[in-house]
């Protein structure tokens, strides 16, 4: 029987395959799936029913799938008849442009043994350097057009290695200039622009971010080869025949160089590359990668529910938690406990005084569990008779199920107890606001910088608003100040906020609605509003009207009106990758504060400048600088709105020069009196 998985655990199951024989009048059974080029699978249907555990145990899935999925490629070569996807039309508009554009000779089809075989000024290295670079630049351009960019962290990193390893072997298999890889986007969206129209018009965005990384790597790999032959001269003069896997990982994680670069450059100098001490120098990243996403999580990462344990909560009968209570803070959350989790697996009953983190899974909920950019909520669980308090401090949904993680202040805790789901209402309310802030913040973003912005991920917590987003620059001091205006105005104008489940193709048909790339909505999905009423955008879906206001798909909560906000200040803006770039905004007390914190700078440089520069005194003019020395300082250090920062600096920067100015004068007068004083006495 034919089984799928993916690795040694995860979600598995039987599978049919289709499989092509390119010869043809033979019995070629015996050769499926060995690698024949003659024989290869188009189809593959994945009935995904297992989760294979740690030591082979398979467990069903609580929800079972059918995975299907045709490789286009190769069913183009067996129409065009052809031993090779790379030998179809689909690769060769591509081919002919990287021979253009690089000079080297044309593609031959040369396949390697092994990867020994793949080195520079062979077919082989050659041919190979051809199908990656083609593989590679409709890898990059598809996914750049659809919103993802190069990163060092998630899909992001996937898409950084793959442009690194494509103008790696360009450069190195093909003799490529630097460029040569940008060069080529026209090529691969004309390749596909038939099927995907996008790719026409994002052209030129695709090309850009190509260009600037293509650019980066370029410097990173003439330092790293540089790096590289320092250290293996190194070794050699000590009498090695090794290159250690600790200078391995350096280079692949600090110059971008993938291992086998490291490996065919060592074999060219003389050394062995230790792969096994590389592979150790990984799980270590990879280990101190998990530590910092489990921070960032706080408590919640200290208890996760896998697969094996909602499958055994879905098997006793648990069903999912009802969360609809948590959009409104005064609902009745009586609840009934399900399930206890500690770290040791599922337990009947807890005691308090021992200290351990604990999940507690209920029926129904008010607590809002972390999600779309929204941190969780705290607060408490109390038991009906008041005999226990469990103090939450983080919350998360795992499968349908929410776990409430926190510890047993006082009491005991069994499943079947019934408890009351206090959540801390008064932090939730100003999360609320900053969640309506992103909102209003994403509107003004598109008013002051055009429709080519898309959100790239938020955090909204009980103090700030941060809004990530696509841009190629940095803002100005006037778009800042343009964006910040445009938000105020709306807490001015009051505008209510509605909320309303629809079905998602209604939601979708909305003129102006904002929604996450690359998010999965459910049907029915949650609009809100900022301004008109969902049944008038549903009635008049298409109407230019609704281009002046925030429409959005959210999961998360919000305020009943801009109103509340109080105040606005945009406070941050910075760059988080290439085309991306962060806004920070607060709201309410926090706004006032950072509006109050401006106005006492400015009055402090007004003091510190009152005087003319031209006719101060040595003593003056010291004290003077030294004053806008420290008020910089602190211009830095602020938290104000950002284009408050930017005059003050500049005002700093002009008031600094006018009294250097007087300072030269001053100086230059002390040295003409010396040298007549001198030439008196002489």
């Amino acid at each position: 029987d034919n089984f799928w998985e993916m690795g040694d655990v995860g979600p598995c199951g039987p599978c049919s395959e289709l499989h092509y024989d390119r010869i043809g009048g033979r019995d070629a059974a015996h050769l499926v799936n060995m690698d024949d080029p003659d024989v290869l699978e188009v189809w593959n249907l994945v009935f995904m029913q297992f989760n294979r555990e740690v030591g082979g145990l398979l467990r069903p899935l609580p929800a079972k799938s059918v995975d299907t999925g045709m490789g286009f490629e190769r069913l183009v070569s067996i129409l065009q008849d052809v031993r090779s996807n790379y030998d179809t039309d689909v690769f060769a508009p591509i081919f002919a442009e990287i021979e253009a554009v690089t000079g080297a000779e044309p593609y031959g089809g040369a396949l390697a043994a092994d990867a020994s075989a793949v080195l520079p000024g062979t077919a082989v290295g050659r041919d190979t350097a051809y199908r990656v670079v083609a593989d590679h630049i409709r890898t990059l351009s598809t996914a750049i057009a659809d919103g993802a960019l190069p990163s060092n962290e998630g899909r992001g990193y996937v898409l950084r290695r793959i442009l690194r390893r494509a103008v790696r072997y360009g450069r190195q298999m093909l003799g490529a200039e630097e460029g040569f890889f940008t060069k080529l986007v026209p090529a691969a969206v004309g390749s596909l622009s038939a099927a995907f129209p996008e790719l026409a018009e994002q052209q030129d965005h695709v090309q850009a971010v190509i260009a600037d990384e293509e650019a980066a790597f370029s410097s990173m790999l003439s330092r790293g080869i540089k790096e590289f032959n320092s250290r293996a001269e190194a070794i050699k003069q000590a009498g090695g025949g090794g290159f250690d896997g600790a200078s391995a990982f350096f280079l692949y994680d600090s110059m971008g160089f993938p291992l086998d670069l490291t490996e065919l450059m060592a074999r060219e100098a003389g050394l062995a590359v230790d792969v096994s001490g590389f592979q150790a120098a990984m799980e270590e990243q990879k280990a101190r990668s998990a530590a910092a996403a489990a921070a960032s999580k706080g408590d919640g990462a200290l208890l996760t529910l896998g697969p094996e344990q909602t499958a055994r909560l879905a098997d006793e009968g648990v069903a999912f938690t009802d969360d609809s209570f948590k959009f409104d803070l005064g609902a009745d959350a009586g609840a009934t406990v399900r399930a206890i989790y500690g770290a040791g697996g599922f337990v009947d009953a807890a005691e308090a005084g021992g200290g351990e983190t604990l999940g507690v899974v209920l029926d129904r909920s008010s607590f809002f569990s972390q999600a779309g950019g929204q941190v969780p909520d705290v607060g408490s669980l109390v038991e009906a008779g008041g005999g226990a308090t469990f103090r939450v401090s983080s919350v998360q949904s795992f499968g349908g199920y929410v776990l409430h993680v926190g510890s047993l202040e006082s009491g005991s805790l069994s499943a079947g107890d019934s408890v009351a789901c206090n959540v801390d209402g008064e932090r939730r309310r100003r999360i609320s606001k900053s969640h309506t802030l992103t909102h209003a913040i994403n509107l003004a973003l598109h008013q002051v910088l055009g429709e080519g912005v898309s959100q790239k991920g938020s955090l909204v917590d009980d103090s700030k608003a941060r809004f990530d987003f696509s841009h190629g620059k940095a803002m100005s001091a006037a778009e800042c100040e343009r964006v910040e205006a445009l938000v105020r105005t709306m807490v001015a104008e009051a505008l209510p906020v509605h909320i309303q489940t629809v079905p998602l193709d209604k939601a979708l048909a909305i003129n102006n609605l904002r929604a996450v790339f690359g998010e999965r909505y459910p049907d029915p999905v949650r609009v809100v509003s900022i301004g008109p009423e969902v049944p008038a955008l549903l009635a008049a879906p298409e109407s230019d009207e609704w281009e002046q206001y925030s429409i959005e798909l959210c999961g998360g909560t919000h305020i009943p009106s801009t109103s509340d906000f109080g105040s606005f200040a945009l406070v941050e803006e910075s760059a988080v990758a290439k085309g991306v770039r962060r806004v920070v905004g607060v709201a309410g007390e926090l706004a006032a504060e950072a509006e109050a914190a401006g106005a006492a700078l400015q009055s402090r440089l007004a003091e510190l400048t009152a005087s003319a520069a031209g006719e101060a005194a040595a003593g003056e003019v010291e004290a003077t600088r030294k004053g806008l020395t420290a008020l910089k300082l602190e211009v830095d250090a602020a938290t104000t709105s950002v284009h408050v920062k930017v005059a003050l600096r500049d005002s700093i920067a002009a008031a600094d020069r006018e009294w250097l100015k007087r300072a030269k004068q001053l100086s230059a007068g002390e040295a003409d009196r010396a040298a007549a004083a001198a030439v008196a006495e002489a």
